[in-house]
């Protein structure tokens, strides 16, 4: 009985002592409000404890993070404009150099006379200024693509929020649309004029061949085999000499001029291929992204009437 009893006066202790010291910040807050009355307003907001704290391992990462900037990444125009940039640059750089290399052959074997060849000479100089201009207009136009890009693909995905588009935004995006159709198409021309020096110089090498063989080598036959490139329009009917045979055929063949051309037309004409297919899936992501935003525009106003 007498340590039941000695526990208990020991907690009635406890309690007064924690009454008083209660008693005692109450006091000193009610002291300091009469004091400063202007503080009466004033919000005590609780210290929090270390269970109430966030947990580091809840809040998102660096991983999370890292995930959804690579969910906004167009990745069909990102490789659409690095097949853009590669075809347009060797289409640009390997025609510019193979169209000197042609007029360098011309001159030398083909068309002595300066006449004959001046139309034909501006207009190489000309399409050299035009390789200019489709260089620096693919490279801006192949960064808007992306820019575009990744702003129509973060609109789809709602990766920032709350989905918004404006009229504006989605009519950007058919000009786009609209606008890489055309140059596909244009493209596609391109593709297929460069394809016509390659299969000039690939006859002209194939007669070579020709002459090359066994068959036909150190016979009289030969000088009878002969190249006129006067029959392809590039230079008129009364050039001289205009038509090349045998041995002096052969060694054209045989220069510097003729195998870099030949090779660097090769080159620029799988450039403008390349780029019509980067065109393609410029044209598949645009038309998508537009499809997807004007949908979801149509969606947004219908929910909120």
């Amino acid at each position: 009985m007498k340590p039941a009893m000695e526990t208990a006066a020991e907690e009635n202790t406890e309690q007064s002592q924690e009454r008083k010291v209660n008693s005692r910040a109450e006091m000193e807050i009610g002291r300091y409000h009469w004091m400063y009355p202007g503080s009466k307003n004033h919000q005590y907001r609780p210290v929090p404890t270390l269970g109430d704290r966030a947990n580091p391992l809840s809040s998102p990462g660096c991983f999370e993070c890292c995930i959804k900037c690579l969910g906004g990444v167009p990745y069909a125009s990102l490789v659409a404009t690095i097949l853009c940039f590669s075809g347009v640059a060797l289409f640009c750089g390997c025609g510019h150099v193979a169209l000197a290399g042609t007029v360098a052959i011309l001159e030398q074997h083909f068309s002595t006379n300066t006449s004959d060849h001046a139309l034909l000479s501006e207009v190489i100089q000309l399409m050299q200024y035009v390789i200019y201009g489709i260089a620096s207009f693919f490279f801006l136009y192949g960064i808007i693509l992306l820019a575009e890009g990744f702003y129509t693909t973060s609109a789809v995905k709602e990766l920032h929020g709350e989905f918004k588009t404006t009229a504006c935004g989605r009519c950007i995006s058919g000009m786009f649309v609209f606008l890489t159709y055309v140059l596909g198409v244009a493209w596609l021309g391109v593709f297929g004029f460069s394809a016509v020096p390659v299969f000039m110089f690939y006859n002209i090498w194939s007669t070579c061949e020709v002459i090359k063989s066994p068959q036909t080598n150190g016979t009289a036959g030969v000088e009878q085999i002969c190249v006129d490139v006067r029959q392809y329009g590039i230079i008129p009917w009364n050039a001289f000499p205009g038509r090349i045979c045998g041995s002096a055929l052969e060694n054209i063949c045989n220069t510097n001029e003729f195998y870099m051309s030949y090779h660097l037309f090769i080159v620029a004409c799988a450039g403008a291929g390349a780029t019509v297919i980067a065109l393609l899936i410029y044209m598949m992501a645009t038309t998508y992204n537009y499809a997807v935003l004007k949908f979801k525009s149509r969606e947004d106003c219908c929910t909120k009437f």
